[in-house]
C-alpha cells in the first residue's frame, strides 16, 4: 500500500474537526480530580490578505509539537487560536476600494483558517477569539473603564479604585496622598475639594486616573491620517506604506503605564524568557538613578529642571539644551532668535524620536538667546535647543557637560560654546570609579574632592539638596502610552463628553459598536473617520446611540471620535481563551476558569513584539491583578522567539528593457531585478514564457540566453516577503509533499530561535523519510506488525530514540529530533523489525511531529479513536545497557586488533579467550608472555 498522504491528511483533519479532538476541558468537566492544566499559546496573528507563507507556521509548528507532547504526558492542554482582526491594513484597503473592513477581515480570516487547518494544528477552535467581534471588544471597553476608574497608590505600589481617592480628598485633601499623577497637579485641602465645582473635581481627577486625556507629543502620519506608536515607525516613516511621520501635540487618551515601570522591571527576574529579550525590555523601561537639578532662567520667572545621572559633574556644565518641543522654548526665546528657532522646531518635527535617539553623528541645534544661572556659581549659561534631547525623556532638558560627555562635547565644539577644562587629565567615566588615582577632583568643589565616582554621586545629590537646587530622582525612559488612534477600524471608546469632560458609558450598555460611515478617511476638517458617522451621539436617558442632530448637551452628548490602538485587544486576549464561548457574556472569564489556567505556560512568537505588545500585556495583567480580576500579575511564564525563515530570492540582470542570463558577461552597469521564484526551477533556470504570463511588464522585454540556450538567474537569501517575490505558499508544499513533510522540514531546518534559509529542494528528504516510516509498518500492500518479541537491537534503537526525542522536546531542540527519527527508522529497517513492542510506541513518539501519518498507523495497529492522548512511551535505561565490549588487544602497549567480549566475563575468563585466539598466538610466535594486564571493560595488554 503506497503512502497516500493526501487521503490520509484529509481523513484525519476531517476527523479532528468533527470530533473536536483538541477541545480543552474546563475543570468542572472532569469526573473526579481534573487533569493538570497546560496552556500553550502562539502570538496573536493578524489576518492579512496575502495569507500565510512558509515562514509564518514555524512557531505554530513548534508550539503544536509541544502541545501534543503535553497531551501525551497527561495534561489538559489549552492550545487556542484566534485573530487580531482590528488594524490599519484592512482600513487602508477599505479606503482604496470602499469595501468595509469587516468584509475584508472576514475573507482574510477564512483564508487563514483554511491554510492553518491544512497543516494539521491541534488548535481548540471552539474558543476562537476575534478582536473585532463586538462581544470581544465589549470587554476591552470594560477594561478601559476600569482603568479610568482607578489611580495608582505609589506607597502601596498598587492600582486602587478612584472612589477611595475621592474619599481621601473629602477628608484630608491631597497633601498626604502618595499617588502617581501629573506634575502640575496643585495641592488642595478637604475644604478646597468641597468648594470645587463638579467639573473642577473631574479635571483634577484626570491628573490621577490610569487612563486620562492630555495634550501629548505624538507621531502624526498625515498620509494615513492617524497617530502611530513608536514601533509602527521604521527609519522615520510609517511601517505601513512608508509615509513621512511628524511630531505634533494633540489631545489624546493616554495610559499611565509609567506608574508600573518599577514592577515591569523587577517582574522580569522571575520569568523564563531569554536574557536578550529581558534586556530589551530593561532598556526600553530604562531605569536611571540620579538628580533633578534646578536652573533659574535669567530675567524670567521660569526655571528649568534637568535630570542627570552624573550630578558630580555639575561644575562642568557650560550650557543647557532643551528638546525642540519643550514647553518653555516659545516663552524664553528672544525676538532676535525666534525665526531661526521656529524653523528648527518645524524641521525637527519631521524626525521620529527613534531616529533622533539613533543618530549620534548629526549635530544640529539653535541658540534661544536666553540664559540660565549655574545653580552653584550663578554664572550665565546659554540655553540651546537640539533634537538629540527628547521631550518625553527625563524633563526634556539636558545640563550639558562638554568636558565629560562626548555628545555634549561635539555639540559645544560645533557651535563654539566654551568648554571649561575643569576635568583636565582626570578620568571621570563610571568605569574608572574603582581607581582612586582617577578620583574626581573638580575645581571649586567643596564636596567632591578626592572621591571616586560612585562615592561622589550621592555626595553631590546631598549637597545640591542642601543648597535647594536639586534632589534625588529615579527616572524611567518608559513613558505613558498614547492610546488614541484617528482610525475607523478599531475599538470605539465607551466615552461621551459633557462640557468637554469625558463620561463613561455604563457596563450594562456595552458594547458600544462601531457605526457605519460613508468613507473611512478623516473628515475634510481633520476629524477622525468616526466624525463621518451620522448616528454617533449618546442619549443618557435612553442609554443608546442616536443621531448627531439630536445633540442638545443636556441629555444627548457627542461620543468620542477616536478609536483604540491595535494593542488594546491583544493585551488581554490570552485570558479570554480560558473561558468557553457559551460562558463569555458576564465576564472576561469565570473565576473558576482563571484560577485553573492562571496564565500562559508557553508563549511562542516573533521578537518584533519584544517591547510594545509584551510590555502592554504585562501592564494590563498587573493592573487587572491589582483590581482582583485576574489571579496572576504576569501573562506569560515562558516565552520563546522563533527565528525567521528566509527566502531564496531570484535576480536577473537588466539594462534598459533587456535581461541577461547570469552567466552572460555584461560590460555596462546593470540593475539587479527580483523575479518571482515560482517561475524558476531548482537548477536556477528561468521559465521566460511563464514569467511573461505572470508579469505583463516583461511581455515585450528581450532575454539574452547563455550558450546552452538557457536563462539562468542568480540567487540570494533574504527576508521572505511578497515584495521580494520569494514567498513560498504552504498550500503548494502541502499539495506536493503533504503537511507532515512541511512540519518535519520546518523543524529540520535548524534551531527554533535562529534564522534559516528555505530550500524547497530539501523537502524531498523528509518526504522520503515518511515513505520509509510507512513501509516499516507494511509488507507491500499489507499492513504488517507482528506480536513477536522485539530483538535487543530494536529495543535499544527504540529506547535511545525515546530518550533523545523526549529531551529534545523539553529543550525545544526540534531539529535534532527529526534527525533522530531518521536514524531510528533506518536502523529498524536494517533490523527487519516488525514487532508491535517497538512500532506501537514509535507511532506515539512521532505523533507530535507528523500527526497525520501517526494517526493512520495507530488505526492500522488496531485502535479506534485518536492517538493524540495515548500515554507517552516511557524510557527504560536497561535497554541501553551494553552486554558486550570491544576490547583493544595490545602487545607491549601497542594495539594490534580488537575483540568483542561479554561484560560478564571475569579476568581469568577474558585471559583464556584472548590467549586462545589465533591472532594472539600469531603475535606471540611461540613465546610465553611475562604477564597479561586486564582492565575489565577497558583494555587487554599482553607483555612479552
Amino acid at each position: 500500500m503506497a503512502y497516500d498522504f493526501k487521503a490520509i491528511e484529509h481523513k484525519w483533519q476531517t476527523y479532528w474537526a468533527k470530533n473536536q479532538t483538541f477541545k480543552a476541558k474546563q475543570p468542572q468537566d472532569f469526573i473526579g480530580e481534573p487533569k493538570p492544566p497546560f496552556y500553550v499559546l502562539d502570538m496573536f496573528p493578524y489576518p492579512s490578505g496575502a495569507g500565510l507563507h512558509v515562514g509564518h507556521p514555524l512557531g505554530y509548528i513548534a508550539s503544536d509539537i509541544y502541545a501534543r507532547y503535553k497531551r501525551h504526558t497527561g495534561y489538559n492542554v489549552l492550545h487556542p487560536q484566534g485573530y487580531d482582526s482590528f488594524g490599519l491594513p484592512a482600513e487602508q484597503y477599505a479606503i482604496q476600494t470602499g469595501q468595509h473592513p469587516a468584509k475584508t477581515t472576514e475573507t482574510n480570516i477564512k483564508r487563514y483558517r483554511e491554510q492553518l487547518d491544512k497543516i494539521g494544528f491541534s488548535f481548540d477552535w471552539s474558543r476562537e477569539v476575534r478582536t473585532s467581534d463586538p462581544q470581544y471588544y465589549k470587554w476591552t471597553q470594560w477594561i478601559f473603564i476600569q482603568l479610568f476608574e482607578s489611580w495608582y497608590d505609589e506607597a502601596a505600589q498598587k492600582s486602587k479604585p478612584i472612589s477611595e481617592l475621592i474619599s481621601t480628598f473629602e477628608t484630608q485633601g491631597n497633601s498626604e496622598v502618595k499617588a502617581i499623577c501629573d506634575e502640575a497637579t496643585p495641592s488642595f485641602s478637604a475644604e478646597d475639594w468641597k468648594d470645587f465645582s463638579n467639573d473642577d473635581k473631574e479635571r483634577l481627577l484626570l491628573n490621577y486616573r490610569l487612563t486620562y486625556l492630555a495634550e501629548t507629543e505624538v507621531n502624526w502620519c498625515p498620509a494615513l491620517g492617524t497617530v502611530l506608536a513608536n514601533d509602527e515607525i521604521v527609519n522615520g516613516v510609517s511601517e505601513r506604506g512608508g509615509h513621512p511621520v511628524l511630531r505634533k501635540k494633540m489631545k489624546q487618551w493616554s495610559m499611565r503605564i509609567s506608574a508600573f515601570a518599577e514592577r515591569l522591571l523587577s517582574g522580569l527576574e522571575d520569568l523564563d524568557w531569554s536574557e536578550s529579550l529581558k534586556e530589551t525590555q530593561r532598556n526600553w523601561i530604562g531605569k536611571s538613578v540620579g538628580a533633578l537639578v534646578k536652573f533659574k532662567i535669567q530675567n524670567s520667572t521660569f526655571g528649568i529642571s534637568a535630570f542627570t545621572t552624573r550630578p558630580d559633574t555639575i561644575y562642568g556644565v557650560s550650557f543647557v539644551t532643551l528638546a525642540p518641543e519643550h514647553e518653555l522654548v516659545s516663552q524664553i526665546t528672544t525676538p532676535e532668535q525666534r525665526k531661526e528657532v521656529e524653523a528648527y522646531i518645524k524641521a525637527a518635527a519631521k524626525r521620529s524620536e527613534r531616529d533622533r535617539m539613533a543618530d549620534v553623528k548629526t549635530i544640529s541645534g539653535v541658540f534661544t538667546g536666553a540664559y540660565a544661572e549655574h545653580p552653584l556659581t550663578q554664572e550665565p549659561i546659554p540655553i540651546w535647543i537640539g533634537d538629540y534631547v527628547l521631550a518625553g525623556y527625563g524633563t526634556g532638558a539636558v545640563m550639558a557637560v562638554p568636558c565629560g560627555d562626548q555628545r555634549d562635547h561635539d555639540f559645544a565644539k560645533h557651535f563654539g560654546v566654551p568648554i571649561p577644562n575643569v576635568f583636565e587629565g582626570i578620568d571621570i567615566s563610571e568605569e574608572a570609579h574603582t581607581d582612586k588615582s582617577n578620583a574626581t577632583k573638580i575645581a571649586n568643589s567643596e564636596f567632591l574632592n578626592g572621591l571616586g565616582v560612585l562615592e561622589a554621586i550621592p555626595k553631590a545629590i546631598e549637597a545640591l539638596a542642601d543648597k535647594g537646587v536639586g534632589e534625588k530622582k529615579i527616572n524611567y525612559r518608559l513613558r505613558d502610552a498614547v492610546f488614541s488612534r484617528q482610525r475607523y477600524w478599531g475599538e470605539p471608546f465607551p466615552v461621551y463628553y459633557v462640557n468637554g469632560l469625558p463620561k463613561m458609558i455604563a457596563e450594562q450598555h456595552l458594547p458600544l459598536e462601531l457605526p457605519e460611515v460613508e468613507k473611512y478617511l478623516p473628515t475634510e476638517d481633520g476629524a477622525p473617520p468616526l466624525g463621518r458617522a451620522n448616528e454617533w451621539a449618546w442619549d443618557t436617558e435612553a442609554s443608546q446611540v442616536v443621531s448627531n442632530d439630536k445633540i442638545d448637551h443636556k441629555t444627548i452628548f457627542p461620543l468620542e471620535l477616536n478609536t483604540m490602538p491595535g494593542w488594546a485587544g491583544s493585551s488581554w486576549y490570552l485570558f479570554r481563551y480560558m473561558e468557553e464561548q457559551n460562558n463569555r457574556d458576564q465576564h472576561i472569564a469565570s473565576d473558576e476558569a482563571l484560577n485553573y489556567w492562571n496564565n500562559v505556560d508557553l508563549y511562542i512568537g516573533g521578537s518584533e513584539h519584544a517591547t510594545g505588545h509584551l510590555l502592554y500585556s504585562r501592564f494590563w495583567t498587573k493592573f487587572l491583578n491589582d483590581r482582583g480580576v485576574l489571579p496572576e500579575d504576569e501573562p506569560f511564564k515562558k516565552l520563546i522567539n522563533q527565528g525567521m525563515i528566509l527566502g531564496e530570492s531570484a535576480f536577473v540582470k537588466r539594462i534598459g528593457n533587456t535581461y541577461y542570463s547570469e552567466d552572460v558577461k555584461v560590460d555596462d552597469d546593470y540593475q539587479k531585478i527580483h523575479v518571482d521564484v515560482s517561475v524558476v526551477d531548482t537548477s536556477n533556470k528561468l521559465d521566460i514564457e511563464a514569467l511573461k504570463l505572470l508579469k505583463p511588464e516583461f511581455k515585450d522585454a528581450d532575454f539574452i540566453l547563455n550558450e546552452k540556450g538557457e536563462f539562468i538567474v542568480s540567487r540570494e537569501v533574504e527576508k521572505m516577503s511578497k515584495s521580494k517575490f520569494n514567498v513560498v505558499n504552504p498550500d503548494d508544499v502541502c499539495e506536493e509533499y503533504g503537511a507532515d513533510s512541511l512540519r518535519l522540514y520546518e523543524m529540520f531546518l535548524g534551531p527554533i530561535e535562529q534564522a534559516k534559509p528555505w530550500n524547497t529542494a530539501g523537502l524531498s528528504g523528509v518526504h522520503n523519510f515518511l515513505k520509509k516510516l510507512w513501509k516499516l509498518y507494511h509488507n507491500g500492500d499489507q499492513f504488517e506488525v507482528t506480536e513477536d518479541s522485539a530483538s535487543k537491537e530494536s529495543l535499544k534503537t527504540l529506547h535511545k530514540t525515546i530518550k533523545k526525542v523526549t529531551q529534545d522536546i523539553e529543550d525545544f531542540s526540534f531539529n535534532t529530533s527529526v534527525s533522530t527519527f531518521m536514524i531510528c527508522v533506518n536502523e529498524l529497517i536494517q533490523q527487519k523489525c516488525k514487532s508491535r513492542e517497538v512500532l506501537e510506541p514509535l507511532a506515539i513518539l512521532i505523533s507530535p511531529y507528523a500527526p497525520h501519518i501517526a494517526e493512520e498507523l495507530w488505526e492500522g495497529l488496531g485502535y479506534s479513536g485518536s492517538i493524540s492522548e495515548v500515554a507517552y512511551p516511557i524510557f527504560d535505561e536497561q535497554y541501553l545497557k551494553e552486554d558486550a565490549k570491544t576490547y583493544p588487544i595490545s602487545f607491549n602497549g601497542k594495539m594490534r586488533f580488537t575483540m568483542d567480549l561479554s561484560l560478564e566475563l571475569s579476568k581469568d575468563e577474558i585471559e583464556e579467550v584472548v590467549m586462545a585466539d589465533e591472532r594472539t598466538q600469531k603475535q606471540l610466535d611461540g613465546r610465553t608472555p611475562k604477564k597479561v594486564i586486564i582492565v575489565p571493560g577497558k583494555i587487554v595488554n599482553i607483555v612479552g
